[in-house]
């Protein structure tokens, strides 16, 4: 069995996103794996990074974020909340985000949460030349999956639709958050038109979602690129002709092979 970290935002535990996250808490325990949760409003965390973050920090000092978080992270001088939540993630073998999509995005809590505890030298910065990072990492290793909800209907993310298509702008979270740090990322758990939720749909939902939970393991990753895998620059480029035959946009960072 695994350790399993279910990191909620939202602000009411009685709603869509609190009922599932507490459903996955009590499906993988019933499975027998270990699980922990991080209720960020529970926890009244702190979304804002500043240099209370850093013990000892001098206040007649500049501010330099990314040193004074190195800094502070090999040298054990993180604030004891943060410290906690890199414990979680290095105890952790995979790792859910459940979050309702507010304005094309995460919560500002939850990318509070990715912003202080993802320092650098542990969440970006760790080889030997500070370039470890999509794909590789200090949590390298580790699934990650989104289950998010979403109020509108699920046409209006598609390639046509007004908003654009999911992938596209779940690409920052999936890629530039959970890929950059090392960790292998699962198809995202979406759950469109979610303000009419009846018990019926409820128990359809459950169902799906149960199914996901069980398959945690066994879920082909989404096949973004390696940064390390020869098929970019040392500029960080895709290499010329390597994109696939019409695909555009963010698709090019997919292997094609796996598209």
């Amino acid at each position: 069995m695994s350790n399993i970290l279910v990191v909620s935002a939202h602000p009411e535990p009685r709603s869509l996103n609190g009922t599932l996250a507490a459903f996955a808490a009590d499906e993988l325990r019933r499975a027998g794996h270990e699980v922990l949760v991080s209720d960020l409003y529970a926890m009244k965390w702190k979304p804002a990074v500043d240099a209370d973050d850093f013990l000892d920090h001098d206040p007649g000092e500049r501010l330099d974020v990314i040193g004074a978080s190195g800094r502070a992270y090999t040298e054990g001088r993180l604030s004891p909340e943060i410290a906690a939540e890199q414990d979680k993630l290095l105890w952790a073998e995979a790792v859910i985000l459940q979050f309702p999509m507010w304005w094309f995005s995460m919560p500002a809590i939850l990318k509070g949460w990715a912003d202080r505890v993802l320092t650098y030298r542990f969440g970006y910065g760790t080889g030997k030349v500070g370039r470890a990072l999509y794909g590789d990492g200090t949590l390298a290793g580790r699934r990650a999956m989104l289950s998010l909800t979403i109020g509108a209907d699920e046409p209006s993310f598609s390639a046509r639709g007004v908003h654009g298509r999911l992938d596209d702008l779940l690409f920052p979270i999936q890629h530039g958050i959970l890929y950059y740090t090392g960790m292998d990322v699962l198809p995202p758990f979406a759950v469109f038109d979610s303000l009419t939720v009846d018990d019926e749909r409820f128990g359809r939902l459950t169902d799906a979602y149960g199914e996901r939970l069980r398959t945690l393991f066994t879920t082909e990753p989404v096949p973004y690129r390696p940064l390390k895998g020869g098929d970019y620059t040392r500029s960080m480029e895709l290499k010329p002709g390597l994109e696939p035959a019409g695909a555009g946009g963010l698709a090019i960072h997919l292997r094609p092979d796996e598209r």
